[in-house]
């Protein structure tokens, strides 16, 4: 069987890449093609054949040839036949599997997806994807008592819910751009509120988890207890418990988007980030699952552990990004690196720590400037810090539909609304690295004094201390959920006054070199081995 037995700890993230066993036409070349095999709709020989292996692979259940024909086969011949135009539609192919319904839901799945990926799809291909959807959750969920014997591969389990998100979320600023719609447009929205309800999305993925006992199973995976007993009949299915682990990270992304940040985090309490779990299968889920983590902290105001999030996952990609190369969703992966450090540059000026080396040189290259800007404050910094989140936030959206009376696009209001809460957070931040540099000089120092150096009146100055001290105290995820934490000072400066002076602390953290050395260490015996192959050469 495919899928290993579960082990929320066991999952090393460099086991996220499967080796490439797809190796262009050769596969198909054992499949006899007749004229008789093709179709009106589907003349061409290496379509036929590529469609009757995949539609073979998932009736065998050879998730192991199936997850090279999903990864490698379908995007190869994506990129030869149709890279600007779809696949043959599911009735042209209906013939060559036999009208068999599962596979045709599952072909429908791509079919659409890549519509969406690298075409326009029209608002008839939103609603017939949203109805495939459906059709294909209630094949998993309600098509019997007993579990259904599909079994797809790890990653494009991942990619249904990923891709079932995506597809809500782009209806979503669809439907918004009223100004933008005919009049049938209009028509059939108000016809079919049902399409891509928020309702309806939330109570899959909840379905979902509730189906395959994901919490239950994670519960006992940490405090102990009968595994089977908590998997259930659905649960112990690699299928559902897959489906229902991806569905949590999907609950995490979708209300990251309608603004729930803390409902965000609530839907992680059970996963545990400083192990490599099941999220660390899938590299995609993987990079889904701490920016959206990282960015709750930021909106929460938490940005020690945003910046923890954000470097942790930075680092791993760096670390692994030649494996990346060979994926297809890998300029996926790097945008979503770029949204990061640009949200990790933003949470280092608002709360400075110390972060890796190379984690810190990377975002020093990519945004060495911007940062520059964000540290001097003033409207340039205001405006800088409002480019990088429009740059880096994700697409907010609105849970209910526009009045479709009133000619208007709203499509941005959801991601302005999120950008002046934040906004309004930042400027009451404007002066602690100013009131912090004018500390650090000093043990001792009057408040009138400071009031000299800043040019403003003694009062203020004491706001500023008290904000000061109020922004520097966070609360810092230690153990437990990802929601859980302890408030305490993310600064290694401390003060407090008594009859206006300024009694300041600071303790300073011992430079650590072990690293610096190890790195130089070994690109210096990376250096002695060239040196010496080069001189064999010469021999």
């Amino acid at each position: 069987m495919y899928q290993e037995p579960y082990d929320e700890e066991g999952v090393r993230a460099e086991e996220v890449e499967l080796p490439t066993v797809y190796a262009g036409d050769d596969f198909v070349e054992e499949i006899e093609f007749s004229q008789a095999d093709a179709t009106p709709e589907v003349q061409n020989p290496e379509i036929v054949r590529f469609i009757i292996h995949f539609h073979r692979m998932v009736t065998e259940r050879n998730v192991w040839d199936l997850h090279a024909v999903y990864e490698n086969g379908w995007n190869q011949l994506t990129e030869k036949f149709y890279p600007k135009a779809p696949w043959p539609e599911p009735e042209a192919i209906a013939q060559l599997v036999n009208d068999d319904a599962v596979f045709l839901i599952l072909y429908k799945e791509l079919y659409y997806r890549h519509i969406y990926a690298k075409l326009q799809p029209s608002i008839d291909d939103r609603f017939a994807s949203y109805t495939n959807y459906c059709d294909l959750f209630n094949y998993i969920l309600n098509s019997s008592e007993e579990p259904t014997d599909l079994e797809l591969p790890n990653q494009w389990l991942w990619d249904i819910i990923d891709e079932f998100i995506y597809q809500f979320q782009s209806f979503c600023i669809y439907r918004s751009k009223v100004k933008s719609k005919s009049d049938v447009e209009i028509e059939l929205l108000k016809e079919r509120p049902d399409v891509w309800n928020v309702h309806n999305v939330l109570n899959v993925l909840y379905s979902l988890i509730q189906k395959s006992r994901i919490n239950e199973q994670l519960l006992v995976s940490k405090n102990g207890g009968d595994m089977l007993e908590a998997a259930g009949e659905f649960g112990s299915r690699p299928l559902y418990r897959l489906l229902g682990y991806f569905s949590i990270i999907g609950l995490l992304r979708v209300h990251c988007l309608l603004g729930d940040y803390v409902l965000a985090l609530k839907t992680m309490e059970n996963v545990e980030l400083n192990k490599k779990g099941l999220f660390a299968r899938v590299t995609a889920c993987h990079v889904t699952t701490y920016y959206y983590v990282g960015f709750a902290y930021m909106m929460m105001r938490r940005y020690s552990d945003a910046i923890k999030a954000f470097a942790h996952i930075l680092l791993f990609v760096s670390r692994t990004k030649q494996y990346h190369t060979r994926s297809y969703q890998f300029e996926a992966i790097s945008k979503k690196s770029e949204q990061m450090y640009a949200l990790l540059t933003m949470c280092v000026t608002l709360s400075p720590q110390r972060v890796d080396e190379n984690v810190h040189n990377n975002m020093r290259e990519k945004y060495g400037e911007q940062s520059m800007k964000l540290q001097r404050g003033g409207e340039e910094g205001l405006a800088t810090f409002e480019e990088l989140f429009h740059f880096a936030c994700p697409k907010f959206i609105s849970p209910v539909p526009p009045d479709y009376d009133v000619a208007a696009n709203t499509a941005q209001e959801p991601t302005r609304h999120q950008q002046r809460i934040f906004m309004s957070e930042v400027r009451t931040q404007l002066s602690v690295p100013t009131m912090r540099s004018f500390l650090k000089l000093y043990t001792t120092l009057g408040v009138g004094k400071v009031a000299a150096f800043l040019d403003i009146p003694v009062d203020e100055v004491r706001d500023q201390l008290l904000v000061f001290k109020h922004k520097t105290r966070q609360r810092r995820h230690e153990d437990g959920s990802v929601l859980d934490g302890e408030f305490g000072p993310t600064t290694d400066l401390d003060f407090y006054l008594k009859n206006d002076l300024i009694y300041i602390a600071e303790s300073k953290q011992g430079r650590r070199v072990g690293d610096w050395f190890i790195r130089h260490i070994n690109k210096f015996e990376g250096m002695s081995l060239s040196a010496v192959e080069a001189q064999y050469m010469l021999v």
